[in-house]
């Protein structure tokens, strides 16, 4: 948790800095959502991740240098430059990419599970997503296939209350759970501020969609300190009202793990974690750029040919 806060704070000073081109959107808050869930997963098993993913990333195994390399958009980072923020994908960490798409990581996780359960092995796939992306016809329908066909595959809900800038009871009808409850899938609900609780709630659910008992869906109860994106800390556009900010900001999941850990090894930690995110902070702003001259590679399959009119 504290590699990804330390990882995306950094980042949302250099974005505001104008470092990072397009900016992202901070997972600030969210760490024990990321770390919990994927704290039950193995090197097999995949994951999709939203626009807000740094945190999904990082904590599948992810190198930090080679992610703030990507977000830089150059050649050492995971996608050579051309992912960044929003699209960062890692198919030997099981990371299908993160999505720009509301949503749509969820088909994307269908159908590997899909054929994850054609392959007859273990492996399990997570799809996170946020409350905005509830009524997303593509989630839905992903929902509704996987329990036709009983997959391996987890829902996570990141419930932080906003979809962009709507409160969830103004965009949201009824309850997330119950609603994938009515595709006949298992639901849970967790305090996603509790890493331990998350982590306990997913170790349940990913054990019922490894064992071949079809998919299930975990809400988790979070809250992002940070507006939607780092161009609105830019503006110093706020939607929030600040008492219910620094509310959540008292249940910040690090400091409530970190008290269960002791001053000693928090300090450790938070020591090993600086000099990783400087060392990454160098790496990338020392990785080369690529050349404008190969801006067509990687656009088409290396046996599909190239439509009529692209100039190579």
């Amino acid at each position: 948790m504290k590699l990804i806060r330390e990882f995306e704070e950094r980042c949302l000073a250099m974005a505001i800095d104008g470092e990072i081109d397009g900016g992202i959107h901070p997972y600030i808050g969210q760490e024990a959502v990321a770390v919990g869930v994927c704290s039950n997963l193995t090197d097999e098993d995949y994951i999709t991740s939203t626009h807000r993913g740094h945190g999904h990333v990082l904590a599948k195994g992810a190198d930090p240098r080679r992610l703030l390399a990507e977000l830089l958009g150059t050649l050492e980072g995971f996608n050579k430059g051309r992912g960044g923020s929003m699209h960062a994908a890692d198919m030997k960490l099981g990371i299908l990419g993160a999505n720009g798409i509301v949503g749509a990581g969820g088909a994307i996780a269908s159908g590997a599970a899909w054929a994850a359960k054609a392959r007859g092995n273990s492996q399990v796939v997570v799809s996170f997503f946020g409350d905005g992306a509830m009524s997303q016809g593509v989630l839905l329908e992903a929902f509704n296939l996987a329990s036709i066909w009983s997959l391996p595959v987890l829902f996570v809900c990141e419930n932080n209350m906003y979809a962009t800038s709507l409160k969830l009871e103004s965009g949201l009808a009824g309850n997330a759970a119950r609603r994938a409850e009515g595709f006949g899938m298992v639901a849970r609900t967790v305090d996603g501020m509790d890493v331990e609780a998350v982590a306990t709630a997913t170790e349940e659910l990913i054990e019922h969609c490894r064992t071949g008992q079809g998919p299930a869906f975990l809400e988790c109860a979070t809250y992002r300190f940070f507006g939607h994106h780092s161009v609105l800390e830019l503006l110093g556009v706020e939607f929030r009202d600040r008492d219910e900010v620094a509310q959540w900001r008292e249940r910040d999941p690090i400091p409530l793990l970190g008290g269960k850990l002791g001053d000693d090894v928090v300090a450790e930690i938070d020591e090993a974690i600086k000099i990783q995110i400087d060392d990454a902070v160098e790496f990338a702003k020392n990785a080369p750029s690529p050349d404008p001259k190969d801006a067509l590679m990687y656009l088409y399959a290396g046996s599909t040919a190239v439509r009529p009119g692209v100039i190579l």
